[in-house]
């Protein structure tokens, strides 16, 4: 059974301008792009996609990326078969996925959201809480642990964190008794 992992929401049908000469032409190459807003945070990966996962009905439909292009600070994305503007509005609003094959080859100490969800926190050799979420800050990443009904926020940082093994699920936060104390006292 194939996991599929969200990387992107298609936004917008974007017709890219264009100088015409035949003005007869019905259509064009440069037509049938969409416009994605990206939840990755290595953006470049849109240049080596191949084929995506888009969802319709409850079902993960394959679909072979043509074209991909960067304008400003977003990507669009041309579809094979999705020749006009018509055809790619049916996409607006949809997400894109990928499976396994097509996820990014993180680096050392960086972790995929998924693999983190749902890990058993251990602080002091002691069971601490569970990863409920993920917060991105533009300094850091922030871990939500649930710990006896109460959320704890940790930082994303080496001098909270000792380690992480995405195997087992399990993160290890540094020792300390004052680390985590509540600022509001």
């Amino acid at each position: 059974m194939n996991e599929y992992f969200l990387i992107a929401k298609i936004v917008s049908v974007y017709e890219k301008p264009r100088i015409v000469q035949d003005k007869s032409a019905f259509g064009s190459a440069r037509e049938g792009f969409v416009k994605i807003f990206s939840y990755s945070d290595f953006p470049e990966r849109f240049f080596n996609l191949k084929r995506v996962y888009i969802e319709f009905f409850d079902e993960k439909k394959e679909f072979y990326v043509e074209r991909v292009e960067k304008i400003k600070d977003y990507f669009l994305l041309k579809f094979k078969n999705f020749d006009t503007n018509n055809d790619a509005n049916v996409l607006v609003g949809k997400e894109i996925f990928v499976d396994n094959e097509n996820l990014v080859k993180l680096p050392d100490n960086y972790f995929f959201v998924h693999d983190l969800i749902s890990s058993s926190v251990f602080r002091n050799n002691k069971f601490f809480g569970k990863i409920k979420d993920v917060l991105s800050y533009p300094a850091n990443d922030v871990y939500v642990i649930e710990n006896s009904g109460e959320e704890i926020l940790i930082p994303a940082v080496p001098d909270y964190i000792e380690s992480f093994d995405p195997e087992k699920k399990i993160l290890v936060l540094k020792p300390g008794d004052d680390l985590y104390e509540n600022d509001e006292d």
